[in-house]
């Protein structure tokens, strides 16, 4: 019976004790507004919604994301991030990496007995997850891997819009366990953006909650290279400072923020979110910087300061260089879930943005950067 419950409780616990929504934001909003929104190509740039133990394919009553949600949402393409290690008490000055919230998490969701012991096993688990959420949603859901899959993806969505996509990114590439060759392996199972970092330095370089906060390593260097060559994205978000400048110094490919706040707007999260020089620094490198919806990235002001952070980076490197980076199913509180995102929408309208630009904003910016830079293969 303890087994049991743990098994069947637990997990459904605390996923609804840690993905929340605020009250208050989700507003009445105008037929015209709907109409916007539902012409819009809509992109998201981070969820962590297959760390937990839902199906994806059916629509819940808890959590942020579900294939439902997306497209009822009208979100065309959500990016999810596969999450392998977190430390306990995590917290987003100075973590260490020798202690790990996700093991019994696995255990509890009775993931397979090879990824209670391996972070490279989790992340090939979630992305196997993913794989078979296709399956389960035949011409509903795409996984998308390439240039070509996208442009599939995209002419169908011409006449139907009843359908969404996906990519695969990985929050922390301590997941790759110090092998240059798990990164071709992680490749092969369809990961195409990551984030060198996570709560923790690990081999790569230093995290911007770690304790050392160092650049980035021979190992780092490795994979920067080698991800280059796959034309892999890399993403600098809980990345330390100085590996930031490292990677901007040694890519040649954009460089994304998945998910972020902006120092000049909201300083609460201190190195996690960008500076106006590493705003710039992601735009010379025709990237793009996600914003996020949590509070630390919104200084607690929700759907506004979301809004005040894509003002920001309009103004500061143009239009074409900012997206949406929600963090849904990230542990984190949010303004409303995928389907409700038209909220975002309303309010850019009430900011004063034009259609055209209130289109690169909510999702034709990163469109543009898949179907330029993705890979071929």
């Amino acid at each position: 019976m303890i087994v049991g419950l743990f098994v069947n409780l637990l997990p459904k616990y605390v996923e609804k004790s840690r993905n929340q929504v605020q009250t208050g934001q989700v507003t009445r909003i105008t037929n015209e507004t709907k109409n916007l929104h539902q012409s819009l190509f809509i992109a998201d740039l981070h969820a962590d919604s297959l760390l937990w133990d839902r199906n994806l394919a059916k629509k819940s009553n808890y959590g942020h994301v579900d294939i439902p949600r997306l497209i009822e949402g009208n979100i065309a393409l959500q990016v999810f991030s596969v999450v392998t290690k977190t430390p306990k008490n995590l917290n987003l000055y100075k973590n260490t990496d020798d202690s790990d919230n996700i093991t019994l998490l696995a255990i509890a969701q009775l993931w397979p007995l090879k990824t209670w012991t391996s972070e490279f096993e989790r992340a090939n688990f979630q992305a196997q997850k993913l794989q078979k959420l296709e399956k389960q949603s035949p011409n509903t859901f795409y996984l998308i891997k390439t240039k070509q899959d996208f442009q599939h993806y995209l002419h169908q969505r011409k006449t139907n819009s009843k359908i969404t996509a996906g990519l695969l990114s990985l929050e922390g590439a301590h997941a790759l366990e110090g092998k240059i060759e798990n990164l071709d392996k992680l490749y092969a199972s369809g990961f195409r953006i990551i984030g060198f970092t996570h709560f923790f330095d690990n081999e790569l370089g230093g995290s911007a909650h770690g304790v050392l906060k160092g650049g980035i390593t021979e190992f780092g260097k490795r994979v920067t290279q080698r991800m280059d060559e796959l034309e892999m994205f890399i993403d600098i978000s809980h990345a330390s400072p100085a590996l930031i400048e490292d990677i901007f110094a040694l890519s040649r490919r954009p460089i994304i923020a998945s998910h972020t706040g902006i120092q000049a707007v909201c300083k609460s999260a201190s190195f996690r979110n960008l500076t106006d020089e590493q705003i710039q620094k992601v735009a010379a490198s025709g990237g793009i910087v996600g914003i996020g919806f949590w509070p630390t990235a919104t200084c607690g002001e929700g759907i506004a300061g979301v809004v005040k952070a894509i003002r920001y980076v309009v103004e500061l490197v143009g239009i074409e260089y900012v997206a949406l980076g929600s963090d849904f199913d990230g542990n984190v509180m949010v303004p409303f879930t995928a389907l409700n995102i038209s909220q975002i929408t309303h309010a850019l309208i009430n900011a004063g943005f034009n259609e055209a630009q209130i289109n690169n904003i909510m999702g034709q910016n990163v469109a543009r950067l898949f179907n330029n830079y993705l890979p071929n293969h």
